[in-house]
């Protein structure tokens, strides 16, 4: 009896020992996965598509602790005011030894100290850059690549969809912080020439930074107040561009009551800004932009935003956010290479089928040199119902790519 019941003891230490062993190694054989990517982006209330990109990865990959690929954190809503944060979130994700990829996206201010300190500590590990908030020159000294919505072809093209919808007037509505960015400066200063030479009126307003003591709170309901007023002062055929992910909602939302244009947001997206404006629910198609977009577009649509609202069909901020992520996974498993834009554009791709994708090595307006490790790109503008612009097809006036930044 006294065997028997030792015998059974050893069976149940032995089944513990087993369970405790599943638990540690988790649902999908954790401990397997031969290395680990992360992705770093903004939250829900500041970028909500870059988030969903990374959500992306998870679902395809699976998430660090559960045995998957992806590792994802989020920088501080407030990162101007938490830089060191920032930079220690992405330098501490070096001390996982299986880390070999690093993407931020958006890459905010803090983000090229985070890589430079990364580098450091492993100089193994691939550094990624979306949308890079800090100066071309700067971020280019810091990551392995760098990638940028075209602000240059942009400046213009942008411009250029605002004629076709038959715009008069284009106000442009940002702050100064955003306007001390070499990126954001300039496309500005190139929007301003695009106009004069268009036949358009630019105007440029001033709004609340949403990382300021006012907060997005606040930064919103400057814009809710003020909307009305800019379309009595300018006009319904003006039409509208902000800079800020945050601003994007309320401007859509008052624009869609009162009049006005819209051509595509700062960092494009059906989901950019749309679905709040609408007060539409997008739980079901979550993933599926086809299914999103053709949503958001009868809700444009039946509050008479026809042929006056646009976007592009899928978002930037989410395929940035995915697309770099699965371009640091081929570079690493040895079926893509950092520096080749082929790859980039197939990696890119892999979220936007059907989808035209243009770009181009930045250059140096003060130099002339093609930067080797940041690419500026651009897809084709939708307009609300069912309408392509060919807006990568337009051949920009070299012109626009000597015009130098002049910092505000």
């Amino acid at each position: 009896m006294k065997k028997t019941v030792l015998v059974l003891m050893a069976l149940l230490m032995a089944g513990l020992a087993l369970v405790s062993c599943k638990k540690e190694i988790g649902p999908s054989g954790a401990n397997s996965a031969p290395y680990h990517i992360a992705v770093v982006t903004g939250t829900v209330s500041q970028s909500e598509d870059d988030l969903r990109g990374a959500e992306e990865l998870i679902r395809r990959y699976g998430k660090v602790t559960e045995g998957g690929i992806i590792q994802h954190i989020t920088y501080p809503d407030n990162f101007m005011e938490q830089q060191e944060v920032t930079i220690t979130q992405i330098v501490s994700l070096a001390d996982d030894p299986k880390m070999k990829a690093i993407v931020v996206n958006q890459a905010i201010p803090g983000t090229s100290e985070g890589f430079k300190r990364v580098r450091e500590k492993r100089p193994d590990i691939l550094l990624l850059a979306g949308e890079a908030h800090e100066d071309p020159l700067v971020i280019q000294g810091a990551a392995d690549l760098a990638i940028a919505a075209d602000f240059i072809s942009r400046g213009y093209t942008i411009i250029w969809a605002a004629k076709q919808l038959g715009a008069d007037t284009f106000v442009h509505i940002s702050f100064p912080r955003h306007m001390s960015y070499e990126t954001l400066g300039l496309r500005r200063q190139i929007m301003e020439v695009a106009c004069k030479d268009l036949g358009l009126k630019f105007v440029f307003v001033t709004a609340p930074d949403p990382t300021s003591d006012v907060g997005v709170a606040g930064a919103q309901q400057y814009i809710l107040e003020q909307t009305p007023q800019w379309i009595q002062q300018y006009g319904k055929n003006a039409a509208f561009f902000c800079t800020n992910d945050a601003h994007t909602e309320p401007l859509l939302k008052q624009l869609l009551t009162y009049g006005g244009m819209f051509v595509e947001a700062d960092l494009p997206s059906p989901l950019m800004g749309y679905p709040g404006a609408l007060g539409i629910d997008l739980t079901a198609e979550a993933g599926d932009f086809p299914a999103i977009l053709k949503k958001v577009e009868a809700a444009v649509v039946a509050q008479g935003g026809s042929k006056r609202f646009g976007t592009w069909a899928f978002s930037y901020g989410f395929t940035a956010s995915a697309g770099l992520g699965e371009l640091a996974k081929r570079v690493i498993d040895g079926k893509a290479k950092i520096d080749n834009p082929a790859d980039l554009y197939a990696a890119l791709g892999e979220f936007t089928p059907g989808a035209k994708w243009n770009g181009g090595a930045y250059i140096d307006a003060n130099t002339g040199i093609r930067a080797k490790n940041q690419i500026l790109i651009y897809m084709d503008t939708y307009i609300f119902p069912g309408t392509y612009l060919p807006t990568t097809e337009q051949t920009v006036p070299e012109k626009y790519y000597q015009i130098t930044y002049q910092k505000q």
